[in-house]
């Protein structure tokens, strides 16, 4: 599946489905641009995770919400929360681990240490 890129409108929705990696960006960034060909392989080997990317440039509303300071940074959402983020460009290795470890995650347990955490 190849990525797809977000914008304000459609961000919400789509990280509120599944599983969703977003990779945020920028055109003047050389990591970012050494990443993008990892994320788009990732995105075809893994056919069942969204793969989305953010120009942080053109979409500073989204970027400003995530207080996104490194390019690339990674993220990761499941079901609509947060569970992974990470600045820096990733391997294929460790790209492939992260998204094994967030495909694996009990999203029942997630949500209980969220609600602890508030809780506190």
């Amino acid at each position: 599946m190849a990525t797809i890129n977000l914008t304000q409108s459609d961000f919400e929705t789509t990280v509120g489905e599944g599983i969703v990696f977003v990779d945020f960006w920028a055109e003047w960034g050389g990591p970012g641009k050494q990443f993008g060909p990892v994320f788009e392989a990732a995105s075809d080997k893994h056919p069942d995770v969204t793969f989305a990317k953010v120009d942080t440039d053109a979409e500073q509303g989204i970027a400003g919400a995530f207080q996104i300071t490194s390019i690339p940074t990674l993220m990761a959402f499941r079901e609509g929360v947060l569970v992974f983020s990470q600045p820096g460009a990733l391997p294929a290795s460790a790209l492939d681990k992260v998204i094994e470890a967030v495909n694996g995650l009990d999203m029942n347990d997630v949500r209980r240490q969220m609600a602890e955490k508030q809780a506190e």
